[in-house]
Formats: C-alpha cells, structure tokens, sequence
C-alpha cells in the first residue's frame, strides 16, 4: 500500500438504529422491502376492510382488544405528538344514550339530502352501538397549540389526520384478526363530548363499533347498497397542477337543490350527561341477533319490508319478548284520561265534559280507540288520572290528590301526585309488558297544550312551533295556545329542565310544573313496560312527549319504543326526532284515544304472523 492509498477501516455497526450503510442501500434500493407474501397479505387486509353494520354478541378477548388498540397508537403522527385518546365503552347505559343521539342525527341528516338520498340514509342501520360488544371513542387532543408541535404550525389539522391514520391501522388489525368495526359519526360533535365529559379542546372523531360481525359484505357497505361506487382510481390523480379543463368532478352534493329546506329540521335535545352505571345486560343484543338469525332463513330479499321490517326487528329485539306475541292476542291497548284546568284559557273548541263523555263510551267499549282495540283482538285498560266528577264504572282510578293548576298562572301537579302517578304507571307497564305488546293512547281536552308545553321544554322551541290546532280548532284558539304556552314556559324560569339526563327529582319537577296527570301516569308506563323487557307502541304527541321523557330519564327505554304513527301535531314530528324514532304510518290523525297506536300494532301482528308463513331456506 503506498503512501497515497488511504487505509480503510471496516465501519462500525451501531447497535440501535439503521445499521444500513449508504454503500449497501446504493447497491439494491429495493432491498427494505417485506416479502412477497407480506405484500399480498397487505393488499388482501386493506381490500377486505369493510364498514360492519351487524355484530354478534359473543365477547372480545381483552388480549385483542389491546392489540388492535396497540395498532392505533403506532399509527404516525406529525411532530410525534400522539394526540390520539381512546375510549373504551363497555357500560350499556352510556352506549344506549350513545344509540339514542346518533338514532336522531341520521334522521336529522336525511332531511337535509335528497329524498332518494334520504331514503337509504333512513334503511341504513346503525344498531352496532348497541350491538357490537365494544365501543371505541377516538378523541383527539388539541390542547398544545399549533406553534408548539412540529408540522401544525402551517397545517393546523395534522392533529386530526393523525386520529384518523389511528383509526385505519385499528380498523385493518381488527380486519386481520376477523373482528367487524363500524366508524359512526352520525352525532352532534358537542353532543358526544358531553356525554364522554371531554375537557375543552379534546374532540371526537366519532365512534368505532368493535365486534365479530354478523355479515360478511362482499363490497363496501355503501357501494353494496346502492348508494355509490367507486371511482377510477384515474379519476382522482392529477399530473403537477389542478387542470383548468376536464379537472376532476367535485364529489356528490346530495343536498336538496334549495338547502334552506334543512332549516326546518327539529332542534336537537339537550346534550344528555353520562347515565349511571348499573346498566341492562346485553340481552337486547342477543335477542336482536338471533331475531336477526331467524330472519335469515326467510326466502325474502333482505330489507323488502323496510320500515315495518326494521319494526319488526326491533319488536323481536325485546329481551325475553317472544316475537310470536307481536302477533299474537295478548296485547293490551292502555288508555290514560284526564280533564285540564288549562282548557278554561280557551285553548280547545271543546268543553272538558267532552272528556267524559269520550270516557263513558270507551267504557261501554263503543269509543274510537276500545272498538279499533277490540276489532284487532287487543285488550283495553282504562286508567282515570284526573277526570272531572264521579268515578266512572269501567276506569281504573288513579286521580292524585292535591291541587291542579292551569299551567299559565300554577303549577299543573303537586310533586307527591307526581310521584304517585309515575309509580302507578311503572306497575301497570310491568303488569302488561309481562303478556304482551303496550299500546299507549290518551283522552282530555287542553291535553295538547299541556302535551306542547313539555315538548316546549325539552326540546328547547318557542310556542309558535309547537303549539297545533288540536281537533277542531282556529287561528284564534291557536294564538291562545301560543300566550298560554309562552306564559307557562315563562312561570317556569329556572325550574326548565335541566341538558342531558334527567334525574328522578327532575322529572317529577317538570311534570308537576307544566305536565298533565295522564302524561305522568304514561311516562311511568313507559318506564315500567322497559324495565319488565315489553314492547311500547306510542301514538300521538301526549304518548310520545311522555316517552321522550321516559327516555331523557332512563336511555334504554328507547330500545322498546316504536312510533306507531306520526299525527298532525306539529311538535310531533320533532318529539319523535328526539326519540330518534321513525313513525311507521302517516294517517293526518287527530283522534287520540290509541287509534293510531292500535293500528301500527295491528300491522305488525299481521306482518309478524306472515313471517311464520313464508318459506324457510336450508
């Protein structure tokens, strides 16, 4: 060796590292690249991912559950900031108020579509929160400021890209492992983080629906049910600069072509606060499932029923509620009457001894709501909560004591009757959930007011989009609705009701401020008819309003609700969106009385009965 030719040392190896040298990855570019058969594993894993909708009940091990948690947090993020939070629902209280807001967020985004657009967006179902054995809620924290994490100083968003690069890498290891996972963001954002008690500036991305799937799609959800199909991949690469002609087209609009129509949509509830923990078993997830199962083996297309199929569905959901009683003879029709101070303020083109009246012939079974209920083999329990005058032969009586106000100037209810009438309630929806379906209807004149007012209240609207005709009303008498209602809301102050879910104290508070003694008596009933595991079918707006209530108080009760009809009161059509319940007929009914309710109950038990004749497959 001369004495120009430098000596070369062999080049140290580091022990943490890339210990690649510039020489060894000149020579094959190529070489850091996994196996062939790793390559093809990958493409099948990303071609499989799939958006799951149904879930079985069976349990995910908790050592998966963190591997595909695991997977997420290994996911890139810019400057390293990890800014990913996970939250793992398991408590099935906090999953049904969860079901119950995205119930009323899809309903909410399919009026502001098209109305083909809306109708998918109404077939498509969204059950694997309540279904799917575990809830991931992916947060993000935005609490350091852009400036002071590396990359967001310009792209203040690359915190939010980040979640989002978590949530592929969980959705593709759960894909690997066999499991299903659902991404809902069907909510109102603020809604979600009250309800998850997120500090400020921690957001959500929506929520992951993590389980073993009950469906095994060929193709993405939404390309295999029509709603659109995949572009080209040549329809999306742009060469350099965005082309000024034959640019890309702007993905589908399927807004209405007048967008101001979606501003006529029901305000939303309140944000609920987290229920207490002592939640239901995952009984109603098992029974949906094996409904589900059974529905199967039927030689009919899925969905050929569609809302009443969905209805079905959900009638076969109810724990320990045999199906075949949907169409059996052992449902009930249970009526609640009461008269009202507030019809003295003129608010109703008819006397309150119309109320009686109504009564005595549903007595001799000869009423509206007594004949339909017996010409559909249905029974009928009569329940007096407050009719002026003598008992009446026939009623259960279960008038409370105490004095009665006109809402305007008095509180409706004292407290203790209140609390006696949901008690009774909850007894006589346990009584007949235990036998059969419940069909919820009302008698008393002013009720729709007093129905308006807690509609008013809960949903937070002004009279003038509550406040209906009723049955034979004016303007005149609906301008009187309006000041009295206004006035009640008024008296009120800060006795309204509180966001998010309503405790015992707060219920019988409302109530007794501006409810009416049949809606207390009926939210009971609702209340009482959930916790045996019964099936509630609601009518108008005074049984829906009592529901909402029910619900706002205890989330799962929605689980066994169906909206047997939507009525011509204005507010009902936002009651039922708050329940986050599609209403399976539309009849422009005013009659009250159950009349409705009967006739959805009648469709069921004839649709479910027609299931039982229809071909089986092997």
């Amino acid at each position: 060796m001369t004495a120009e030719t430098p000596m070369r040392w062999p080049r140290p190896r580091p022990l943490i590292g890339d210990a690649t040298s510039s020489a060894e990855r000149a020579s094959d570019p190529a070489s850091w690249a996994l196996s062939p058969a790793t390559q093809a594993a990958l493409r099948e894993v990303i071609a499989g991912r799939r958006d799951v909708r149904r879930f079985r009940p069976d349990p995910v091990s908790d050592e998966i559950v963190a591997q595909v948690l695991a997977a997420g947090h290994a996911a890139p993020s810019v400057g390293h900031s990890q800014p990913w939070r996970f939250i793992v629902v398991a408590d099935r209280a906090l999953r049904a108020t969860a079901a119950v807001m995205a119930d009323r967020a899809r309903l909410a985004q399919a009026r502001q579509l098209d109305p083909d657009s809306a109708r998918h967006l109404r077939s498509l179902q969204l059950d694997g929160i309540r279904e799917a054995p575990v809830g991931i809620v992916v947060c993000c924290d935005r609490r350091a400021r852009p400036t002071g994490v590396l990359g967001r100083a310009t792209f203040p968003d690359t915190d939010l890209w980040s979640c989002a690069c978590a949530i592929e890498n969980i959705w593709l290891t759960a894909r690997a492992h066999g499991l299903g996972l659902g991404w809902v963001t069907l909510f109102d954002p603020a809604e979600l983080a009250a309800l998850l008690h997120l500090p400020e500036d921690v957001v959500t991305l929506g929520w992951l629906c993590l389980g073993w799937p009950d469906e095994r799609p060929p193709a993405p959800g939404l390309e295999r049910h029509g709603w659109s199909s995949r572009l080209p991949l040549a329809d999306v690469i742009v060469a350099d600069r965005w082309p000024e002609a034959a640019a890309p087209a702007a993905p589908r609009d399927r807004s209405p072509a007048a967008p101001a129509a979606a501003m006529t949509a029901a305000p939303a509830t309140a944000s609920p606060a987290p229920p207490t923990t002592g939640a239901p078993t995952a009984a109603t997830a098992i029974a949906r499932v094996r409904t589900r199962d059974s529905e199967d083996r039927l030689l009919a297309a899925p969905g050929s029923l569609g809302l009443l199929g969905d209805t079905l569905l959900r009638a076969g959901s109810v724990p320990g509620f045999p199906a075949a009683a949907v169409g059996g003879r052992a449902g009930t029709l249970l009526i609640a009457a009461a008269d009202h101070p507030v019809a003295g303020l003129g608010v109703s083109a008819f006397p309150r001894s119309t109320t009686r009246l109504v009564a005595r012939a549903l007595a001799a079974g000869q009423g509206q709501g007594a004949a339909m209920a017996r010409a559909a083999g249905l029974r009928v329990r009569l329940v007096d909560c407050g009719i002026d005058g003598e008992e009446i032969q026939g009623w259960q009586d279960a008038r409370p004591a105490g004095a009665r106000g006109d809402l305007a100037s008095a509180d409706a209810l004292e407290r203790d009757a209140v609390a006696g009438l949901l008690a009774a309630g909850e007894q006589a929806g346990r009584e007949l959930a235990a036998v059969g379906p419940v069909a919820l209807g009302e008698v008393g004149i002013g009720n729709t007011t007093v129905a308006a007012a807690l509609a008013a209240a809960l949903l937070e609207a002004t009279p003038d989009l509550v406040a209906g005709r009723g049955a034979g009303s004016d303007s005149t008498i609906v301008a009187r609705k309006q000041g009295v209602l206004t006035q009640a809301l008024a008296r009120m102050g800060g006795r309204r009701p509180p966001p998010g879910r309503l405790a015992r104290g707060d219920v019988e508070d409302l109530l007794a401020g501006i409810g009416g003694p049949e809606q207390a008596f009926l939210t009971g009933a609702c209340l009482g008819a959930a916790a045996a595991g019964g099936l509630v079918i609601l009518d108008g707006l005074l049984t829906s309003v009592s529901a909402l209530v029910a619900v706002r108080h205890r989330p799962q009760v929605q689980d066994h609700l169906v909206a047997g009809h939507l009525s011509a009161e204005p507010a009902h059509q936002r009651v039922l969106d708050a329940l986050g319940l599609e209403p399976l007929l539309d009849l422009r009914l005013r009659a009250g009385e159950g009349v409705g309710a009967v006739l959805a109950l009648s469709l069921i038990g004839q649709a479910q009965q027609a299931r039982q004749l229809i071909a089986q497959t092997e």
